[in-house]
């Protein structure tokens, strides 16, 4: 049985596996997850569920799921000295104000993923370079999304894939429906984060610096 629950305005998830066990003075009643009687079984836990705690099952699985994250909150205020002063720097970081870094190569973003903490993390969408240090528990290293981090993620996130042949900010042969997806993102980032930069070709990066010379 698989139970889920969207927390905070990105996705994470508590999931719960394997069987149900049910206890009276005399009984213990075990009830296993199976392809072949899947309805039998769900009768089952529902009538077992109400029979044994006299709450429905939709109020039962609601109550498990608040204590799950009680759980969590209260486990998480107790932390070793390193990791306290590991997340307050990392909450840090995030505190800080974007700023502005102006026209770069995508090979001056690289570093921007995260691997340094001095450093604020970044990522590009249509060539737009946005600072994500805010979200830094999903863009950072670690983060479900880290991958982007540092790159222009155009494709990838318009085709919805994590292969690293897709972060790029080539959008070249993408289909409208493809495209609609990737202006979603780039709304969401707007609204989101701050721009901070703008990339450049190498071409461009290296004329301006030699129009600036001249």
């Amino acid at each position: 049985m698989h139970m889920t629950c969207e927390v905070g305005g990105d996705h994470e998830a508590f999931v719960w596996l394997g069987c149900l066990s049910l206890f009276d003075k005399t009984t213990q009643v075990k009830i296993f997850l199976s392809s072949g009687n899947q309805m039998a079984v769900y009768t089952m836990v529902t009538d077992a569920i109400t029979q044994y705690t006299g709450l429905s099952p939709t109020a039962f699985f609601t109550i498990s799921a608040m204590m799950v994250v009680a759980y969590k909150l209260v486990t998480g205020m107790f932390v070793a000295a390193d990791d306290y002063l590991a997340v307050k720097r990392e909450h840090n970081i995030s505190l800080r104000e974007p700023v502005q870094i102006g026209s770069i190569t995508e090979e001056e973003l690289r570093p921007y993923n995260g691997s340094d903490p001095n450093k604020p993390l970044l990522m590009a969408i249509k060539g737009k370079i946005y600072d994500v240090s805010r979200s830094r528990m999903f863009y950072g290293p670690g983060g479900p999304y880290a991958l982007f981090a540092g790159r222009d993620a155009s494709r990838a996130l318009a085709l919805m894939s994590f292969e690293p042949s897709d972060l790029t900010g080539n959008i070249e042969g993408l289909s409208s429906s493809e495209l609609e997806v990737l202006e979603d993102w780039e709304a969401k980032f707007e609204e989101k984060y701050v721009k901070v930069g703008q990339l450049v070709s190498e071409k461009t990066s290296i004329d301006d610096n030699e129009e600036q010379t001249d």
